[in-house]
C-alpha cells in the first residue's frame, strides 16, 4: 500500500458531532426528528451522531422483543439516517438506557470500537434501572469514551447522584484489556438523565423566573453547577451555558409545567458534558514535542420544546471536533474489478497494511449507497464494499463507490466477449 503524505497526516481535520439526550418516558418515536436531529439546518455538514435516550419501554415483553428484533427507537434512527449516508457504528443498551453512535459511512475504517459497558447502580446496586452504559471507540487514533447516563432522582437524593457519577467513573477502566484508563482518554462525552434539581428557591419563584427568562439566579442554586464548584474531577468536566429553560418537568403532550397535585419543581436534569484529556506541564527549560492537536469547540447547546411525548425536554449540544489524525490510511484498501454487472460473479482485489492481523472470520459485504435518486435514473445506484474485521470488531476498509449495470448495458463484441457500452 503507497505511503501517505507527511503532510496529509499533519492537516488538521474539522469533523462536526451532534449529541442527543433525552428522557423518553417510554414514549414511541414522534413522525419527525428532523428538529432533533438538525436535518433542516443548512448551516451544519454532520459527521457524527451521538444518541442517548433514558427510560425507554423496558418491561419484561418489550426487552423479549428487542432482543429478538431492532428496537423501535434504533430502527426509526436508521430510517431517518441511512438515506443520508449514516451508519450504526455501535449500540449499548442497559434496561431502558440505549446509546448510539452513528457516523458517516467514510469514517469508519478510522472508528475502531473497543469496548462496550453496562454499569448498573439501582435496586441495590444491581438494578439496571438507574446507571451508565458506555462506548470506548478509538476515532483517527485517539481515545473517546462515551457515556449515558440515568442517575437517582429527587431533590433529596443529592449525594446520592454524586456518588453514582463516582461509581460509573470508577467501574469504566478495564484492567485486563488493553484500554488506558478512563481518564487517560483523549476525550470523554457524558451526557444524560443526570436529575440535577434547583436547591433553596421555592415552586412560585422558578417558575416566574423562567417565564421572565432570568435564569441567572437559578443557574446559583443548581445542584450540578455548586458541586462543580467543590469536586476538583467534576469541574474538569466541561458544559455549555444554560440559556434555556429547564428541561424537566413537563405535562406530557404540552409546553406547561407540572399541573399535578406534586407540582414538581423545574430543574435542568438533561445535561450533557464533556472532558478533554489535561496535557501533561513541561519542566521550565526542557523544549517538548508539541502535544496531537484534538479539540473541542461547541457550536451550540439548546433544548428542542417542539417535542411533547415526554415530561422531558430532549437536549443537544452541537460540536467542531478539530484533531490531527493519529490513523491516515485504513487498514485495507478495497477495489472492484471493472466492469461489474448483476448477472456475473463480483472479482475483489484488496491490500493490508504490514500490522493488521486478518482472520478466517473476517468478511467483505456489499451494500448500496442511499441518495437521493429523485433527479438521477435508477441505473445510476452505487455500491460499496466494506470489509469487517473480527478481531478489530470494527470496518477497516472501504471502497470507493462504483456502479453496479445490467448486462444489458453491455455490448456484445467481435469475439462474443462483453464490452463497456459507450
Amino acid at each position: 500500500m503507497a505511503a501517505m503524505n507527511p503532510q496529509t497526516e499533519l492537516r488538521v481535520r474539522t469533523l462536526s458531532v451532534h449529541v442527543v439526550t433525552w428522557n423518553v418516558a417510554s414514549a414511541a418515536p414522534p413522525p419527525d426528528l428532523s428538529d432533533l436531529l438538525q436535518l433542516n439546518n443548512l448551516n451544519l455538514d454532520l459527521d457524527v451522531y451521538v444518541i442517548g435516550l433514558q427510560e425507554m419501554n423496558c418491561g419484561i415483553m418489550s426487552l423479549l422483543s428487542d432482543t429478538a428484533f431492532e428496537d423501535p427507537w434504533s430502527s426509526f434512527l436508521m430510517d431517518v439516517l441511512s438515506p443520508l449516508s449514516f451508519v450504526k457504528v455501535s449500540s449499548v443498551r442497559m434496561q431502558g438506557l440505549l446509546l448510539l453512535i452513528f457516523a458517516k459511512y467514510q469514517h469508519l475504517p478510522f472508528i475502531q470500537i473497543l469496548s462496550t459497558k453496562a454499569t448498573p447502580t439501582g435496586l441495590f446496586g444491581y438494578w439496571g434501572n438507574k446507571g451508565g452504559v458506555n462506548i470506548f471507540l478509538k476515532f483517527y487514533g485517539y481515545y473517546v469514551s462515551i457515556i449515558n447516563c440515568h442517575l437517582p432522582p429527587h431533590m433529596a437524593n443529592n449525594d446520592q447522584r454524586l456518588e453514582h457519577f463516582d461509581r460509573i467513573l470508577e467501574m469504566q477502566n478495564f484492567e485486563a484489556q488493553d484500554i488506558p484508563n478512563i481518564l487517560d482518554h483523549d476525550l470523554i462525552l457524558w451526557f444524560g438523565d443526570m436529575n440535577f434539581r434547583i436547591e433553596d428557591f421555592g415552586l412560585h419563584f422558578v417558575r416566574e423566573s423562567i417565564k421572565n427568562q432570568c435564569y441567572s439566579d437559578l443557574w446559583e442554586k443548581d445542584q450540578l453547577s455548586i458541586a462543580k464548584r467543590h469536586d476538583p474531577l467534576l469541574r474538569e468536566f466541561q458544559e455549555g451555558p444554560l440559556l434555556f429553560p429547564p428541561t424537566y418537568k413537563f405535562d406530557k403532550n404540552s409546553n406547561n409545567y407540572d399541573s399535578s397535585e406534586k407540582k414538581r419543581k423545574p430543574a435542568w436534569t438533561d445535561r450533557i458534558l464533556w472532558r478533554l484529556k489535561r496535557q501533561p506541564q513541561a519542566a521550565i527549560h526542557t523544549p517538548t514535542l508539541s502535544a496531537p492537536h484534538f479539540t473541542l469547540f461547541l457550536r451550540s447547546y439548546v433544548s428542542h420544546m417542539l417535542y411533547s411525548i415526554s415530561d422531558h425536554k430532549p437536549v443537544t449540544s452541537t460540536f467542531d471536533l478539530e484533531l490531527k489524525p493519529l490513523v491516515s490510511a485504513p487498514l485495507i484498501a478495497l477495489l472492484p474489478e471493472s466492469p461489474c454487472t448483476n448477472e456475473s460473479d463480483m472479482l475483489i482485489s484488496y491490500s493490508l497494511t504490514a500490522d493488521f492481523l486478518s482472520s478466517p472470520w473476517d468478511w467483505i459485504g456489499l451494500y448500496k449507497v442511499y441518495i437521493d435518486i429523485s433527479d438521477i435514473p435508477e441505473t445510476e445506484d452505487q455500491f460499496l464494499l466494506f470489509y469487517y474485521s473480527n478481531n478489530l470488531h470494527s470496518v477497516v476498509g472501504i471502497s470507493k463507490p462504483f456502479k453496479i449495470q445490467p448486462r444489458s448495458f453491455l455490448a456484445e463484441g467481435p469475439l462474443d466477449e462483453a464490452q463497456p457500452q459507450i
